[in-house]
């Protein structure tokens, strides 16, 4: 089994730096657009700012559980994103997503072994290992979609 250090740099590969699985990460995916990209809409499909938010929204409600909150986050609220109303907006959400990715990094780092394997929340959610693996692959799946519609612009 990973350890805490081991999840916390597979997560850093997702969303900060890493190249390794999807030869991206968030940071890289979603730098460069404008608001109009990111804003963009093709179809009926989410478009990378509403994903950004998505993932953003998952990280920052385990990371208050992790620093000793509340789980507060519902599914059905996941993609409520303010407008993003000029590119300083945009430019928040990203800032937003890398702070909270590298205090979520942070503090998973410091979880031991045990803590990793103990009811997140609500033994109905599963283990703290299972919900960051659980932000893990729910960022590569959106990551993949960021990849695509940046490909559609």
């Amino acid at each position: 089994m990973e350890s805490a250090e081991q999840l916390a740099h597979r997560f850093r590969e997702v969303i900060l730096n890493g190249t390794w699985i999807a030869n991206t990460n968030y940071v890289k995916a979603i730098s460069g657009l404008t608001r109009s990209e990111a804003i963009a809409k093709k179809g009926d499909h989410n478009s990378i700012a509403a994903l950004t938010f998505h993932v953003n929204y998952y990280i920052s409600g385990v990371l208050n559980v992790l620093n000793g909150g509340e789980l507060e986050i519902r599914d059905k609220y996941s993609f409520d994103m303010p407008p993003i109303s000029s590119e300083a907006d945009w430019d928040r959400l990203r800032s937003e997503l890398k702070e909270n990715a590298n205090k979520f990094a942070n503090k998973v780092e410091e979880l031991g072994n045990d803590q990793l394997e103990q009811a997140f929340v609500d033994p109905k959610y599963g283990s703290y290992r299972r919900n960051i693996e659980g932000l893990i692959e729910h960022a590569y799946y959106h990551l993949g979609q960021i990849s695509l519609l940046r490909k559609l612009l």
